[in-house]
């Protein structure tokens, strides 16, 4: 051992930028098929606060998105809802997140 690295908690002002990367992420995987997201500021906070931890920081996030747009939107493009070249819109309604107007249940 040579070096010690200190790591600073993750606060949750931080986890905003965290989700917008995730999600330029996803965006680049959708691009093949030209479906475009647009994540508003409700769905940003809310993914946010649900990936946040004060332990773990931003560890928890990427299943927070996976499970609630991800997964949601997989099942989206295969029943054909959601087609090559749409936009699609996410956004929260009642304390959950809802992509292009449909609630998506909470995984468990």
């Amino acid at each position: 051992l040579d070096d010690i690295i200190l790591f600073h908690r993750l606060k949750r002002a931080q986890m905003a930028a965290i989700v917008d990367i995730q999600m330029a992420r996803l965006r680049k995987l959708l691009a093949e098929r030209k479906i475009t997201i647009e994540l508003d500021d409700q769905a940003r906070t809310w993914l946010a606060n649900r990936g946040y931890d004060p332990t773990y920081g931003a560890r928890p996030l990427k299943r927070v998105i996976q499970k609630s747009v991800q997964d949601p939107l997989a099942e989206m493009i295969l029943s054909g809802k959601v087609q090559d070249g749409d936009a699609v819109a996410i956004t929260t309604r009642d304390g959950a997140i809802v992509i292009n107007g449909e609630a998506v249940k909470a995984a468990a």
